[in-house]
This record gives structure tokens, C-alpha cells and sequence, in this order.
């Protein structure tokens, strides 16, 4: 288990920017692989990106492609979304999700982590 906490959201206008950062708790935060979702009101939870354990391969959804790009620093066990040339549809809680080892991975389903953070709001204002 790790336990995560996002931090980061905020108000900002459109076409401006935004880095979310995820602080993982535990010492095997490297053996994850990592997303980031987000969920608007009334709407499902979304993909938005996510990382390898190591962070050579990232996934992106087609509508933040080219936007928003995640990293991470396992020295650290965070990850992170910058989030740039931001849009009003954007705005949602952002959620940091971490799966574990074993299996196939679907990389833009919500049921493939095991354990997810508390959320951060992102408003963008157009």
C-alpha cells in the first residue's frame, strides 16, 4: 500500500499553468506505475496521464496531449502534472492513483489503481 496526497490545484485563468505535484508515502514508490485522473461535476472520472515505475514511458489523453505533461522523481516518491495552455473544460478535481505490480495494465482505467489521493481542485477561468 502507499498512501498519496496531491497538492498544487488552484484558480487560474485559461491559458495559463498549473503543476500539480503527489507526495507518495513508503519506500517501494519506484515499483509503481502512475496516473493522474481527473472528475468534473456530474461527470465520471477521466485518464489524463500516467507514468512507468521508472518513468521512461508516459500516456496521455488525447484532449491534454501536448498540454500537460507528468514526471516523477522516485528520489522523492512524487510525481507530477504541469499543466500548460489550460482551458475552462479543464476544470476538475485532479486525482493522483498509483497500481501496483502484477498484471496487465490498462493505462486509462480508473480499476487498474489500487490506491488513490484525497484530490486537488483545478478552476480555470475563462
Amino acid at each position: 500500500q502507499v498512501q498519496l496526497v496531491e497538492s498544487g490545484g488552484g484558480l487560474v485563468q485559461a491559458g495559463g499553468s498549473l503543476r500539480l505535484s503527489c507526495a507518495a508515502s513508503g519506500r517501494t514508490f519506484s515499483r509503481y506505475k502512475m496516473g493522474w485522473f481527473r472528475q468534473a461535476p456530474g461527470k465520471e472520472r477521466e485518464f489524463v496521464a500516467a507514468s512507468t515505475e521508472s518513468g521512461g514511458s508516459t500516456y496521455y489523453a488525447d484532449s491534454v496531449k501536448g498540454r500537460f505533461t507528468i514526471s516523477r522523481d522516485n528520489a522523492k516518491n512524487a510525481v507530477y502534472l504541469q499543466m500548460n495552455s489550460l482551458k475552462p473544460e479543464d476544470t476538475a478535481v485532479y486525482y493522483c492513483a498509483a497500481r501496483g505490480v502484477g498484471g496487465n495494465w490498462v493505462v486509462h482505467s480508473k480499476y487498474q489503481y489500487d490506491n488513490w489521493g484525497q484530490g486537488t481542485q483545478v478552476t480555470v477561468s475563462s
